[in-house]
């Protein structure tokens, strides 16, 4: 399909902007590294494992405050379960003493991470200037960046909206000291490797966190321009109401017609492989709020809608994380951007949409709009970029937490290989999937009397399938295609230790370790 061409006004059609500069890191403490040694006082936090020995650091500490320690733990009942801490205060010498439980597991990245947000997590809490936190161990390699990056994610919290209170002390400021036993090697690949990652999820969770009358498609649009800015490799388009029916994207313009805000496509595109490797691409859904439109939802738990935007922050916040480490690899993020709200102007259940690619559909539910904005986005990355492989991410049903909770995000795809490519790397990372199938006979569900298909199926059981079946309609034959439902998994109601309760930021770990497993891990060195 050959695409119209559009100009450059005052008002401007498309903005393609390149961009140089980089915004400062984003933490509650600032972080350094320490060679390994035992402090005498201070504020310390330590590993304890399950019911085992008390050498090492523990052992050190025991010693120096007389035995106090083992007693105190031995009091409280502490065992040292993996993912479990104990606070102690006034155990002399220490003003404060942040035990964090590893269970009896084998020390791997997951765990080191864990460690860290824990500790970071409890560091918040904390009024102590300066906290150290005490690894002696080297396996495996790069434990202290590990470390570092979970303390940086555990101690994540978005505090702009708080008013200080008067007359108390103030808590979780001040520094973090890593002290590990080649600090000169963990700083090294912190900085390289991984703090670039903890920036990409911190970006996402702020976007996803702050509330839609401060973050909507434009200020999106804006966020993203500014965080960008000075990053090597990085071009910037954004597609406005205009361009878009330029174009034929209304599918997208359907769903923003209701809203005072216009919908905005923004695609991201990092080259940092040669210019004639076909991309990565990925493409976020992007509600800003999801009010459900025609089809309006009830008000139990509505604010929650304000994280519908959670696809389109994941993949933009994964190509900041891959930009600023300079990953050996081209992707495009490409943000479905649009708000879905009610008013006379808005698209209506019976309405038949035309999308961009000349395929047409029928809308069942406005409340389906996930899949609606991401259909144009999807063609339109196909038709730009050729990319040689297309992931998209979507909060796109409550089906999809029906059948797998919060443990698990749903995957569907067509292609076994690329099923295990992310398998594998969500249990690297943590952002973990279960596969689910894309059944022929949900088609059939999505059969219109008027129109090439429904956006939604007759039935409610295969919610999640059904999704992913439309949305494959519009992926080219021949294309290798993942879709992830993270209806689930884009808000936590309780923390874990590398996710504070609210935004996870889900999907940026995931996608960074594909990257590095699967592609980056073939190119020659």
């Amino acid at each position: 399909m050959n695409l119209p061409e559009y100009s450059f006004t005052a008002v401007v059609l498309a903005t393609i902007v390149t961009c140089i500069g980089a915004p400062a890191a984003h933490a509650q403490r600032s972080l350094e590294f320490a060679s390994y040694s035992v402090p005498a006082s201070g504020a310390i936090a330590l590993a304890v494992r399950k019911d085992g020995g008390r050498e090492g650091a523990f052992a050190a500490v025991d010693t120096i405050t007389g035995g106090a320690l083992q007693r105190a733990i031995t009091n409280a009942g502490f065992d040292g379960k993996r993912g479990t801490t104990l606070n102690l205060h006034g155990i002399q010498p220490y003003a404060q003493v942040i035990l964090v439980g590893i269970g009896s597991d084998a020390v791997d990245a997951r765990l080191l991470e864990d460690v860290g947000g824990l500790a970071g997590a409890a560091a918040l809490q904390s009024a102590a200037a300066s906290i150290e936190v005490l690894w002696p161990d080297q396996t495996p390699a790069a434990s202290g960046a590990h470390i570092a990056l979970g303390i940086e994610l555990g101690q994540y919290r978005l505090r702009k909206y708080r008013t200080p209170a008067v007359d108390k002390p103030e808590l979780g400021k001040g520094t973090i000291v890593l002290r590990v036993a080649d600090a000169d090697a963990a700083r090294e690949s912190w900085r390289r490797d991984w703090q670039p990652l903890a920036e990409g999820v911190t970006f996402a969770r702020d976007l996803v966190t702050e509330p839609a009358n401060v973050i909507y498609p434009e200020s999106f649009v804006e966020r993203t321009q500014a965080a960008f800015k000075g990053v090597p490799g990085i071009t910037l388009e954004v597609l406005d109401v205009a361009a878009m029916q330029k174009l034929g994207m209304d599918s997208i313009l359907a769903v923003g017609k209701g809203s005072a805000r216009p919908p905005r496509l923004l695609l991201v595109r990092y080259r940092g492989a040669g210019k004639d490797v076909a991309p990565i691409a990925l493409v976020g859904k992007g509600i800003t709020f999801d009010s459900g439109g025609i089809s309006i939802k009830s008000s139990e738990n509505l604010w929650r809608m304000k994280y519908d935007m959670a696809g389109a922050a994941a993949v933009t916040g994964t190509v900041l994380a891959l930009a600023r480490r300079g990953a050996k690899v081209n992707v495009v993020a490409v943000a479905a951007l649009a708000e879905n709200m009610v008013s006379g102007s808005a698209s209506r259940p019976g309405d038949v949409v035309r999308t961009m690619s000349g395929k047409t559909y029928e809308i069942m539910s406005t409340d389906a709009e996930g899949r609606m904005v991401l259909v144009d986005a999807i063609w339109y990355v196909q038709e730009r970029d050729r990319p040689r492989v297309l992931i998209d991410i979507a909060t796109l049903t409550g089906s999809q937490a029906t059948a797998l909770g919060d443990e698990y995000a749903g995957l569907f795809t067509r292609d076994d290989e690329l099923a295990g490519q992310l398998i594998a790397a969500g249990k690297s990372s943590g952002e973990e999937m279960w596969r689910l199938p894309l059944h022929p006979s949900y088609a059939k569900d999505l059969e219109s009397p008027i129109a090439d298909l429904r956006n939604g199926g007759s039935s409610r059981g295969a919610g999640a399938g059904v999704g992913a079946h439309f949305i494959g309609a519009w992926v080219k034959p021949g294309q290798s295609w993942a879709h992830l439902d993270i209806a689930s998994m884009a808000w936590r109601d309780e923390s874990s230790p590398t996710i504070p309760k609210g935004a996870t930021g889900y999907g940026v770990r995931l996608l960074d370790r594909y990257v590095r497993e699967t592609i980056e891990a073939a190119v020659p060195r």
